[in-house]
């Protein structure tokens, strides 16, 4: 199920940032204490965020957000999607209904805009489920001391 964040997935989203697997790709896990201080008790509503949630529990979110035109690989749109499942989660197909299912809901919401992409080379599984997805390369370039690739979906 995909839905807004609410204040009991403050332990799971705490979870997500400072989880070694889960940011093996993404600059690696933040410190935990940090995030407790960090992270308030009470999420407030962030558009363009969904909680995934499988029998009650959040197993992981995915967001919509503009990237930024100073960082590398900036394409016209500067819409992204990015995701992030806690690791007992993997492999179960979840990413790729939840994904499919955002990319369904924006393109009824904005019909015909186009959505970006990007992850490490490096991440088999994120580069199989970009093609899964149906986005297809526009560009590979060097960022966070690794090979990204950049891709674009047209719904």
């Amino acid at each position: 199920m995909l839905r807004e964040s609410a204040a009991r997935d403050r332990a799971a989203f705490i979870e997500l940032f400072a989880s070694p697997e889960v940011g093996t790709y993404i600059g690696g896990p933040r410190p935990r204490d940090e995030l407790e201080r960090a992270m308030p008790d009470v999420s407030g509503r962030r558009p363009g965020l969904f909680v995934i949630e499988l029998d009650g529990a959040m197993i992981g979110m995915i967001t919509l957000d503009r990237r930024a035109i100073a960082r590398p690989g900036h394409v016209r749109p500067d819409a992204e999607l990015g995701y992030m499942f806690l690791p007992e989660a993997w492999g179960h197909g979840y990413a790729a209904e939840a994904c499919a299912a955002v990319l369904d809901w924006f393109a009824d919401v904005l019909p015909g805009e186009p959505l970006t992409l990007c992850t490490q080379t490096a991440n088999d599984r994120a580069m199989r489920l970009a093609a899964k997805l149906g986005f297809t390369e526009v560009d590979r370039f060097e960022e966070y001391g690794a090979e990204q690739w950049l891709g674009l979906w047209s719904g």
